[in-house]
């Protein structure tokens, strides 16, 4: 009996107040560590004493990292003692949004929506010890969509032209069937206007398809913008399937130019603070920085909003930007992309997808 008393008093006498176990000197001292920092870093419990006199009683410097507790025991002042603890703060904590369509008489109703609660955490974090956060999500039905159908026109595109009218008709009908509240937008692109991308003769600057086809083309450009972002449904029918091809040269097309500047120009499209969609067709890759050098243009890609009259002005002054800028233009932006490309360069665009994190679609 007296022997079992022994064992519970020895298990006692190793634990703190909450039931926490002691640690060893061993577990701090076995990574020789030789300053605070490393100190910190070999475990959760680990701490360090930076009175300088500790060390003069014959210790070792690593003998400075133990645990608080045993530190103090040795007789290090608790206000010399390095033990830093991990925190969490809510900084902007509203409740998601329960009822949201009984916010519908509400004017700007979708910006008083909250899907995601916290919406705000501050948090200190110390190596090897975890901090708990309980996340609440609540998608909410009926929330508003923008969607901006992006069109590559260049020559290639002739036999897919087809299909890409379809696609747009069929985008606008399903989304009408997620949403009640759905907007589509329309844009289109070719490449720079300049050599070596298209032809600069006069003849072909009014009809890019005068020596393949016996009726014009649209004449080239980089990007133009051509409808924004609205709920009529038939004016966009109408404007897609009223498209015709323009022509290029070379088989990248300038569809890097074109995003940059549908994500920045947001008053021009008509973005609203609600979740947007980009569809970005096409049937070949796409040029990007330092492309621009083979048409004499050096000047790096601003990434900047230069629509005029719902065109493109700084194509052949401007570089193409790179996959990294529009990925962060696109992040900063909170646009989603999805791809909606042909099978012959779909391995570009799994590398690209992959890269700014978007939805990849195949036609």
């Amino acid at each position: 009996m007296s022997l079992l008393f022994a064992v519970v008093l020895l298990l006692c006498c190793r634990c703190d107040a909450t039931g926490t176990q002691d640690h060893s000197d061993h577990e701090c001292q076995s990574q020789g560590v030789r300053s605070c920092g490393e100190c910190l870093a070999a475990g959760p419990h680990c701490a360090w004493c930076t009175e300088e006199t500790f060390l003069e009683v014959g210790r070792s410097i690593w003998e400075r990292c133990d645990t608080a507790r045993v530190l103090l025991r040795r007789g290090c002042p608790s206000d010399r003692l390095e033990d830093p603890r991990g925190s969490t703060v809510l900084l902007k904590n509203k409740k998601i949004t329960l009822h949201p369509k009984e916010q519908r008489t509400q004017a700007r109703w979708h910006k008083q929506v909250t899907q995601l609660q916290p919406q705000s955490v501050q948090m200190h974090l110390r190596p090897g010890e975890p901090q708990s956060l309980e996340v609440r999500f609540k998608r909410v039905e009926d929330y508003p969509i923008d969607l901006y159908y992006l069109m590559d026109l260049s020559f290639s595109m002739e036999d897919d032209l087809p299909n890409v009218k379809k696609l747009g008709a069929d985008l606008m009908e399903e989304m009408r069937n997620t949403t009640s509240d759905f907007r589509m937008g329309f844009g289109a692109f070719v490449d720079k206007t300049v050599m070596p991308y298209i032809s600069t003769a006069k003849d072909m600057l009014r009809n890019p398809c005068k020596r393949t086809k016996p009726w014009p083309c649209t004449p080239p450009f980089t990007y133009r913008h051509l409808l924004s972002l609205t709920a009529n449904g038939s004016q966009f029918a109408e404007l897609v399937g009223g498209q015709r091809i323009s022509g290029n040269l070379d088989s990248p097309e300038g569809g890097l130019d074109a995003l940059v500047q549908a994500a920045m120009c947001e008053e021009q499209i008509g973005w609203r603070n609600v979740t947007r969609l980009l569809v970005f067709s096409t049937d070949a890759g796409f040029h990007l920085a330092g492309d621009g050098k083979l048409g004499g243009i050096v000047l790096p890609n601003d990434g900047k909003c230069h629509l005029e009259e719902n065109v493109y002005t700084r194509g052949n002054s401007q570089d193409y930007p790179s996959v990294a800028h529009v990925a962060e233009t696109l992040r900063r932006k909170n646009i989603q992309i999805i791809f909606a490309v042909t099978e012959e360069v779909t391995r570009l665009y799994e590398v690209t997808a992959g890269a700014i994190s978007v939805i990849s679609l195949f036609i």
